[in-house]
């Protein structure tokens, strides 16, 4: 991995390096005019160690011939081919990685993918940059590896990993791309790369600069966003999962706030029962919002004790192999709503239902986001939230959209216009919500009854040929059944127990 000379190492320790002859190096990864790059793999107990899992080394995860869980090399390379035909003639693209971030000035935050540059070359690593070309096919420079990076760091992934596993059809160290790639660049007509994925590894390049006084330069990210809009069959299975996970970890969550009611419990719970499925993170931090709180809409302080006769509202998801979940409900621990809070709660859940019986093919989310704004004004000036005349305040109520793309990003495929008519296998969430503040913020008009409370309703919606399926429909969110989870068990004998008559008192 890098440039020297490379040896043998034959010892008993299971970890073994090869040296591959210059001229299979040579025709593999490198014109001739750039001289030699040497392949190193490394391996414990025979299994080479490419720096994320592979079917050798993991193969509970993955089948053979996959690069991620669930997603074959095919599938990697028929996203290439599709991006090369949509882009326009003798154009390139370059995609970078995502950036290690530091919490300190030696301890990384947990590193997730640029969801652009994992969705072409199936990397889950940091500091790669993929270029994609009609000329060169996929050519992936690595990052370089010394032996100190490997005690601290562990074994990442090189030019060998490149081309034998990712599939790349060129491969070199990122310390030869001040070298090549300028060449590549100059042979383009146009120069497409994410920019606020961007790095200065190529952005400093003179030849980059050029061609960007010269408007040669333009932003990749509409046409990956269109490529990632629709889902193939692989990748809906895995939303698939990543839903029935939060869905399953949000209802052991549920049950346990009938008698545990600190919001930092619950949002410890549900990471919990998350990853103890199969999920690798959290989508987001999780919004757990007892009271008032739940009616700050990206809540994340999650310190406070849930009071009695409050409702919880818990805005969720997982990661589970690239690919994201959301989901979020709203309820009564103790079991029993309000009659202001059943009043807002039935509203919402209402619309949540019209909503999602508008998700089919050819519908858009812009026309299903327009339906849902008329059904809620209605409904505030109904229950004397809003009044007559002054609709524009409803923002005020309910800043939100009804809801976005769902995928390898929590906002997918943000570069689309709202109007774009839906397709099977395209997911989206729908979300109504109500937020009244205690007190007021922006002038919002509400009764003393309605105070302090937030209502969000928030499920995944698959677009199928004859419809929809929605992914979270295994989490309840009917009040009758809501009533009876909170309360299911809670026989005479049951409420005896001191914890649970705390709970509900």
């Amino acid at each position: 991995m890098g440039m020297g000379e490379l040896k043998l190492n034959g010892s008993g320790d299971g970890i073994g390096r090869r040296v591959i002859g210059s001229s299979y190096v040579t025709s593999r990864f490198l014109p001739a005019s750039h001289g030699l790059v040497q392949r190193v793999a490394y391996t414990a107990g025979g299994i080479t160690d490419v720096g994320q899992p592979t079917p050798q080394s993991h193969p509970e995860l993955l089948a053979d011939g996959e690069i991620t869980p669930g997603i074959t090399s095919e599938e990697y390379i028929s996203r290439r081919k599709r991006l090369l035909e949509v882009l326009p003639e003798k154009s390139m693209a370059i995609i970078a990685s995502a950036d290690q971030q530091m919490m300190t000035d030696v301890v990384p935050y947990p590193f997730r993918q640029s969801g652009d540059y994992l969705y072409i070359t199936g990397c889950t690593q940091p500091g790669g940059v993929a270029v994609l070309s009609e000329d060169t096919g996929l050519c992936m420079f690595m990052p370089d590896t010394d032996k100190e990076d490997v005690v601290w760091q562990g074994q990442t992934a090189g030019v060998e990993a490149a081309v034998e596993f990712f599939k790349a059809d060129k491969a070199f160290p990122l310390s030869q791309m001040q070298k090549i790639l300028p060449e590549m660049i100059e042979r383009s007509k146009a120069v497409y790369h994410n920019v606020k994925t961007s790095s200065s590894s190529y952005k400093n390049l003179d030849a980059f600069r050029r061609a960007s006084l010269n408007n040669k330069v333009k932003d990749l990210t509409n046409y990956t966003d269109e490529l990632r809009w629709i889902k193939s069959k692989s990748e809906i299975r895995l939303m698939r999962e990543s839903a029935s996970i939060v869905s399953q970890a949000l209802l052991q969550t549920m049950l346990l706030s009938r008698t545990q009611r600190e919001e930092s419990q619950l949002a410890a719970k549900i990471e919990y029962e998350c990853k103890m499925r199969g999920a690798q993170r959290m989508a987001f931090h999780p919004v757990v919002g007892g009271g008032a709180n739940g009616s700050v809409i990206h809540y994340s302080r999650n310190d406070r004790r849930v009071k009695p006769g409050e409702l919880l509202l818990m805005d969720v998801g997982c990661e589970y192999h690239g690919y994201l979940s959301d989901l979020t409900r709203t309820w009564a621990p103790c079991g029993r709503f309000s009659p202001a809070q059943e009043e807002l709660y039935s509203l919402i859940l209402e619309t949540n239902k019209e909503c999602i019986k508008l998700c089919k093919p050819g519908a858009s989310i812009n026309e299903i986001h327009n339906y849902s704004v008329k059904m809620l004004i209605k409904g505030f000036q109904e229950l004397g939230i809003l009044e007559k005349g002054k609709s524009i305040q409803y923002n005020y109520l309910n800043p939100t959209a009804i809801g976005h793309s769902l995928g390898m990003d929590i906002h997918d495929s943000v570069t689309l216009t709202k109007d774009k008519p839906l397709e099977p296998g395209v997911i989206i969430t729908i979300e109504p919500g109500i937020y009244i503040p205690p007190v007021p913020i922006l002038n919002e008009n509400a009764p003393d009854r309605y105070r302090g409370i937030g209502i969000r309703i928030e499920d995944e919606v698959l677009i199928t040929e004859t419809g929809n399926e929605v992914l979270t429909a295994s989490v309840p969110k009917e009040i009758p059944h809501l009533t009876t989870l909170m309360n299911m068990g809670a026989s005479d004998a049951v409420m005896d127990a001191p914890e649970l008559r705390a709970a509900c008192s």
